[in-house]
């Protein structure tokens, strides 16, 4: 049975059992603060378990792709070493919002796995809650008398609160939960050792199918638990497993939703899989994390150095890392195997087509960016190795940290090409490296939060702000949280006309009125489908009504920037063509950023032409046209752009500035008509990623102050310039002077190197075998610094030690070259000898064995540089 197969019948099985399909939420969690990603299906539910917002449907089943890779529950680097844990996998699951239990739940679970899939029922163990004494709950009698009913008592097993106490993260909707296993083991090895002993313990053939979970709790802050408003099912079964045992194979990565791209990686790199454990490891990690990447591009999260993105980049660069180092991959190699994964999977995510030439080109830029770094760090581990003294044979923990922090250089290819050379890796020193910088992040990003006390009843809040910006408002509940130690309160209203952060869009700011209590409202954001008003202290009563008003200027000018942005991506489609599709947005009061795909730098001419289309359907004065509750289907009928990665109600509000110009599905704040925006000048245009361009431009106001600001600017130039009558002639002129002078300053500079090179040559004296040049020296930059301890090193091919000083610019240097073999005899060399020497500096410095130079702070230390030169020099064992 094909995979495909499995994933339709699930979906048809429950669809005949009152169940409403739900489409996938995008894999990247944009609304729920406490996850980076959907890492289980019913991610996109929580507010329904809750009570925050009634579930449209109380039954509902959906194939949902899912990403552990942070958090609670991370599997990274268990992926690959064996065959049956994964990055991304495909979630199968139904749920129930406060409609049926466990009664339904479990015996529909074993129709589908006997009766539909048949598997055989002797093969089959199950798992029950078996209580926990500090949550003060016993074992889950109900679940464990239906199971009695449907399999032998021998094959039902208790379980510990780890494997039968499901919870979505620290908080949150949580209760016991029944897992179904299988045992593929041969009959001989059953016989040998019976399966209820091998479940739950990892073992490759005895693997858990299905989580049957019964949300009945919440999970508050203080580790307690509360009882849910209502009873829900929620239910997971991971397709990759059930494949393999559909399919009688042994391994997730045999079945078909992994052999295809296996195939193709073993054919680009003419290793076979199945012939080796470190190139099986291999391919099974690219295969898996390709997956991952392009699911994420596809929904859309870039690889980047935050949050989402940087986990992101970490799972293709360790992908990347392992084609390198076990298949000899030294080329981009991972884009390629983006068209096979579409191939497979375009029926049921066609998101993935539509997205593939954009997610190809993303990808083989990272890799490319990643390859460089692998190169760099190669050869600064070559030189590491090469500096370290001849009795030493440890890179030490900071310097490994370094290449691992600052160059993005994974720690464990350190330690492989460190063991190559014969070297080790400290450990220990590097952990705690890491420790302190994880340390120090988590204070940058530390947010405490308490539990919600409700003050009303209600489901959630509504959002009146499109109409008002002032509206009378009851507080339904709150909690209170701290940001680095300062503590913050978060508010829910029953409704509001604060617009919450999301869809680019930064949130209103504005006060809450309570008689004579005026509260600052300093951020609004969207935790799911709620929207929180951040403060600084509480309404003295929050059992009366308060008044909610929104900072209007703040939000006039930041609605003029998210209308101009839509006109902006239709003048874009218009001018560059129809592939400029949006990546990603910011809009504030201030400015917008806009950012597209288009795989070339825009030229002169095509900026000009985007903000000329612009300012014409500014001066057009287009009034807004506004459908709040048009259906998915009617909004695509008409036309109107739908942003990839975001997840879309059945019910959706499209925007539209003129329906044969700009109509788009969107949430955010807009003006009444164009002529509002008074003016368009784009400020700037750059790249971003592989086929992807940004724009920032301003409007209105801001606009305004821009071309005072510029015309200012320019009158300031002409007055520096004497008034010219051409002002770019002028400046021209000025340029060209400059370079004259700077050839002949090179020259001048040149000629006084020459001088110092020679007044140098004969004043090298000798200690024992050493001959020796220790001096300050008079010189105008620290390149020349270099250049004299270079022409100093020719003087002699004996053992020699030569430093020179300078002070430059107030600032202090030294040159460090060593002739003759020296180094070795010493057993140190220039590099170190500099690190030494720059101490009074306070400073450091690098370069290579023979010829190395410091920086530093304090000039007075150069005197001191000298005297320890001299030290060094009598204090070391002479040449033999």
């Amino acid at each position: 049975m094909q995979a495909k197969t499995i994933r339709e019948q699930f979906i048809q099985f429950f669809e005949q059992k009152g169940h409403q399909q739900v489409a996938a939420a995008p894999i990247v969690n944009k609304d729920d603060p406490t996850l980076l990603f959907t890492n289980a299906g019913m991610n996109q539910f929580k507010d329904y378990f809750l009570g925050h917002k009634h579930a449209p449907h109380p039954r509902a089943v959906s194939a949902q792709p899912c990403l552990r890779v942070s958090g609670k529950h991370n599997d990274l680097e268990e992926v690959g070493a064996d065959t049956y844990h994964h990055t991304m996998f495909e979630m199968l699951g139904n749920w129930s919002f406060g409609d049926y239990f466990k009664a339904e739940a479990i015996p529909w679970a074993w129709e589908l796995l006997t009766a539909v899939y048949k598997l055989t029922p002797d093969r089959l163990y199950v798992t029950v809650y078996g209580g926990d004494k500090g949550d003060q709950l016993g074992v889950d009698q109900e679940a464990q008398r239906i199971w009695e009913q449907l399999i032998d008592k021998s094959h039902i097993l208790l379980g510990s609160k780890k494997n039968n106490f499901w919870e979505m993260g620290d908080t949150g909707p949580c209760g016991p939960c029944s897992e179904v296993h299988v045992d593929i083991r041969s009959a001989a090895e059953r016989e040998q050792v019976p399966g209820h002993t091998l479940v739950n313990r990892d073992h490759p053939r005895v693997v858990e199918l299905w989580n049957l979970v019964f949300i009945q709790y919440n999970r508050l802050a203080n580790g307690q638990l509360r009882a849910l408003p209502a009873k829900h099912v929620d239910t997971g079964l991971g397709l990759e497993r059930l494949a393999m045992v559909l399919q009688a194979k042994k391994s997730n990565y045999d079945t078909d939703l992994f052999t295809p791209l296996i195939q193709a990686i073993s054919s680009i790199s003419k290793h076979t899989y199945g012939q080796s454990t470190a190139i099986d490891m291999a391919i099974r990690v690219m295969a898996d994390h390709v997956r991952a990447v392009t699911f994420a591009i596809a929904d859309g999260q870039p690889p980047s150095n935050v949050k989402a993105g940087y986990v992101i980049r970490r799972i293709l660069r360790r992908a990347v890392r392992y084609g390198y180092t076990y298949l000899g991959f030294e080329e981009p190699f991972m884009y390629r195997l983006v068209s096979v994964l579409v191939q497979q999977l375009q029926t049921a995510y066609a998101h993935l087509k539509s997205q593939q030439a954009y997610i190809e080109k993303l990808i083989r830029e990272e890799e490319e960016a990643f390859l460089r770094t692998l190169a760099t760090g190669l050869q600064r581990l070559e030189k590491l190795s090469q500096a370290l003294p001849k009795e030493s044979t440890v890179i030490d923990g900071s310097t490994a940290f370094e290449l691992y922090d600052t160059h993005g250089f994974p720690i464990d290819l350190t330690v492989l090409i460190a063991r190559e050379r014969g070297l080790q890796v400290d450990a220990v020193g590097f952990a705690k490296a890491l420790q302190v910088q994880r340390q120090r992040s988590r204070h940058a990003a530390a947010v405490e939060k308490g539990d919600w006390k409700k003050i009303l009843d209600k489901p959630s809040s509504t959002f009146v702000g499109y109409d008002q910006l002032e509206a009378n408002a009851h507080v339904v509940q709150y909690r209170m949280t701290k940001v680095q130690g300062q503590p913050r309160y978060q508010i829910v209203l029953d409704q509001t006309p604060f617009y919450p952060e999301g869809g680019g869009q930064v949130g209103d700011t504005g006060q809450l009125r309570l008689g004579k209590d005026i509260l600052k409202v300093l951020d609004t954001r969207r935790e799911n489908d709620l929207i929180v008003h951040e403060v600084a202290q509480l309404p003295s009563d929050l059992g009366v009504p308060l008044q909610a008003s929104v900072d209007k200027a703040k939000r006039m000018h930041t609605a003029s920037h998210h209308t101009a942005t839509h006109l902006l991506h239709a003048a874009l489609r218009q001018v560059l063509g129809l592939h400029v599709e949006q990546r990603g947005s910011l809009v504030n009061e201030k400015y917008l950023r806009f950012d597209f795909s288009h795989p070339a730098q825009l030229t002169h001419r095509e900026i000009r032409a985007v903000e000329a289309l612009v300012n014409e359907k500014i001066r057009a004065n287009i009034a807004l046209t506004e459908y709040r509750q048009m259906t998915l289907a009617e909004a695509s009928a008409m036309g109107a752009m739908a942003l990839f990665g975001e997840k879309y109600g059945e019910r959706v509000r499209v925007v539209a500035f003129n329906p044969t110009f700009s109509v788009e599905l969107c949430g955010g704040t807009h003006v009444p008509a164009t002529g509002h925006l008074g003016f368009f000048k784009i400020t700037a245009s750059t790249a971003v990623a592989a086929g992807v361009r940004r724009m920032e431009a301003v409007v209105g106001a801001a606009a305004e102050t821009l071309i005072h600001h510029q015309l200012a600017l320019l009158q300031t130039l002409r007055g520096m310039l004497k008034q010219p009558k051409d002002l770019e002639k002028g400046i021209q002129q000025l340029l060209k002077d400059k370079a004259s002078l700077g050839k002949q300053l090179a020259a001048y500079e040149a000629q006084q190197t020459q001088v110092v090179i020679d007044q140098l040559h004969g004043r090298f004296k000798k200690w024992n075998d050493v001959r020796y040049l220790i001096t300050e020296v008079t010189l105008s930059n620290a390149s020349a610094l270099r250049q004299v301890a270079a022409a100093l090193q020719q003087v002699t091919t004996e053992p020699g030690f030569i430093v020179i000083t300078a002070d430059i610019d107030q600032k202090p240097y030294i040159a460090v070259a060593l002739t003759g073999d020296l180094e070795n005899t010493w057993g140190r060399n220039a590099c170190d000898i500099a690190q030494a020497l720059a101490q009074p500096i306070q400073g450091g410095g690098g370069g290579k064995a023979t010829l190395a130079t410091a920086g530093g702070k304090l000039v007075q230390g150069l005197p001191r540089v000298l005297s320890l030169a001299e030290e060094m020099l009598r204090t070391t064992p002479q040449p033999v």
